[in-house]
């Protein structure tokens, strides 16, 4: 029985180390990802940050990224043949999503390679990416099994269903972070889980989904190929988000909501979203883990000015 003076905790609070390196307005950002990019991106916006998020659109799976990052790296534009016809939306390409879609192939290519290239010039300049995996699903093209950003609506008999496996993701990964450190050496990723479930997987494959997601990324952060881990330095054993390394991070968005706040008043309508009382708090845990009192205090100002434009005067 507890004494009158023990203290009770009713959550469990995930505990973060601060960062070994600090995020500024200095710092240029660039975030792809599942759509807890999108909402922390917009905060860094808002914030007064230099940041650009998923210039192909939302980004679910590892692979669909891996495709992006790569694409952005080589600064490798689209060429004609890559542009598809959709029965619904005119014309677009599997890498990218439906709002990049356009009523004529060369609109479709032009408007394809002019954000390819800003996003490849911006990534050139990048000292922090942030990569949100979102599921370890994925649909391929039942002819050719290209892994596809999105479908387009088009019908389900083109698409073959399958979920990755952990060395599915290691196998792209792994090649590409040591391609990323070789061409920029002094930039910083990020990476998290989105906290969104995707129950239209089912709830038992949607934790199977996730599990394979935090598995590869713990193998990514302890493995010799992180480019700052050496034999001679002791592999943290600890899950991802207490063990830290100074080239590859984690940051561990899918244990504050699922572990932390751990609530359906934390949800959004759907029960599967965030709300924004999360997504703020969510936000506040990034803040403190990333920057210094300085960015805050700036990045509050910013903050401030943004809502002062936001708000609408009940009378002009």
């Amino acid at each position: 029985m507890l004494q009158p003076t023990e203290h009770i905790s009713f959550r469990t609070e995930v505990p973060i180390p601060q960062a070994s390196f600090r995020i500024n307005h200095d710092s240029r950002l660039l975030l792809l990802g599942s759509c807890f990019s999108d909402n922390i991106g917009e905060r860094l916006l808002r914030a007064g940050f230099n940041a650009q998020i998923n210039p192909f659109g939302t980004l679910y799976n590892p692979l669909s990224i891996a495709t992006v990052l790569s694409r952005l790296l080589d600064n490798q534009p689209l060429q004609p043949e890559e542009i598809q016809s959709f029965r619904q939306e005119g014309y677009g390409s599997w890498l990218s999503h439906t709002l990049l879609s356009r009523p004529t192939p060369e609109e479709a290519l032009s408007l394809h390679n002019d954000i390819l290239a800003r996003a490849a010039e911006h990534l050139r300049h990048t000292d922090v990416l942030l990569i949100t995996f979102g599921t370890a699903w994925v649909y391929r093209l039942a002819d050719t099994r290209m892994v596809v950003s999105n479908c387009h609506h088009e019908l389900p008999s083109r698409f073959i269903r399958e979920c990755l496996s952990v060395d599915d993701i290691l196998t792209n990964w792994t090649t590409l972070i040591h391609h990323l450190h070789t061409t920029l050496p002094n930039i910083r990723i990020i990476f998290t889980v989105s906290p969104i479930r995707h129950l239209r997987d089912g709830a038992h494959a949607n934790q199977l989904s996730k599990a394979t997601l935090l598995l590869a990324i713990n193998h990514l952060l302890h493995s010799s190929h992180n480019p700052s881990h050496t034999s001679e330095e002791p592999v943290p054993n600890s899950s991802p988000d207490v063990g830290e390394v100074s080239a590859l991070h984690y940051f561990p968005a899918y244990e504050l909501l699922l572990d932390d706040l751990r609530d359906y008043r934390f949800y959004a309508d759907d029960m599967l979203h965030p709300s924004p009382v999360a997504i703020d708090y969510i936000w506040n845990r990034f803040s403190a883990t990333y920057f210094d009192a300085s960015t805050l205090s700036e990045a509050a100002r910013h903050e401030k000015a943004f809502r002062a434009s936001a708000h609408r005067p009940l009378r002009t």
